[in-house]
């Protein structure tokens, strides 16, 4: 038996960009996609703070240091530019895996800059 739990999240970031005219996606700074452990082409959720929408994408790599956070597609409608998200990916991990589960969680400033990472899942820093 497997289990699909959180593998990565990028927190609170911020909208940068939304292009109603591209197809499909979310384009993330490439740093922002290392420091979280997401792949091109990753199936992620995204979890608008500001509105409460919650939709799944792919992601494409941004520009190295560019910070970017866009919605693309039809995704731009659900976010607004300035909005904090989450962009939250998942695993499948089996019992023997779980004995070592540490998903990986990258907080973000408000400029989408790397504050802080870490293994934690629940805390006051979150907020």
């Amino acid at each position: 038996m497997t289990f699909d739990m959180l593998y990565s999240k990028i927190h609170r970031a911020t909208v940068t960009d939304a292009n109603l005219n591209y197809v499909g996606s979310i384009t993330i700074d490439e740093e922002l996609m290392d420091a979280a452990k997401i792949r091109v082409g990753q199936k992620v959720d995204i979890v608008n703070i500001n509105n409460g929408e919650r939709f799944a994408t792919y992601v494409i790599k941004g520009k190295a240091g560019s910070k970017d956070m866009c919605l693309n597609g039809a995704a731009a409608r659900k976010v607004e530019i300035g909005d904090k998200i989450i962009v939250i990916s998942y695993a499948s991990y089996s019992e023997e895996e779980l004995k070592n589960y540490k998903p990986t969680v990258v907080l973000v400033d408000d400029k989408n800059n790397v504050e802080t990472i870490t293994n934690e899942l629940v805390g006051s820093d979150y907020v």
